[in-house]
């Protein structure tokens, strides 16, 4: 893994510990999104929010297949939520966006949590890469 990736990721988690601090759980997606989009550019980061991400389906390519909430300077996704639980359909969400962005990690991010530090945050590494011989196993790899 990068190592700039990871220091993006550990400055990401860093950022959200703070902002849930702040503002505790049981907030909208979007007021999370917005307050760690603000708090890492003042860190120096490039920060897109809600970037749209075209997706190609039986040979057409169409403009608007997803959007990610956070690309942290242009390496990393962040998917932010605000639910009871974390499943396992949102770490696959994360993943397909890495495998679609040919990116090698992202955070799931949940703030409705009491303690963001216990179960709040995942990291979901893509070890597929379209330009691999064959795709390798993609991995889920806990925080």
């Amino acid at each position: 893994m990068d190592e700039r990736v990871e220091a993006i990721a550990s400055a990401v988690i860093d950022c959200a510990l703070r902002v849930h601090k702040a503002l505790g759980p049981g907030l909208l997606e979007s007021v999370y999104e917005a307050v760690l989009a603000d708090g890492l550019v003042a860190r120096g980061f490039s920060v897109v929010r809600q970037q749209t991400i075209g997706i190609e389906f039986e040979g057409r390519k169409l403009a608007e297949g997803f959007r990610l909430d956070l690309l942290v300077d242009d390496r990393l996704i962040v998917e932010i939520k605000s639910v009871d639980e974390l499943s396992g359909l949102h770490r696959k969400q994360l993943l397909t966006y890495l495998r679609l962005t040919d990116r090698p990690l992202g955070l799931l991010l949940n703030f409705n949590v009491e303690l963001m530090k216990e179960g709040g945050f995942k990291r979901v590494a893509n070890n597929y890469f379209r330009d691999a011989p064959f795709p390798a196993s993609s991995s889920f790899v806990p925080s």
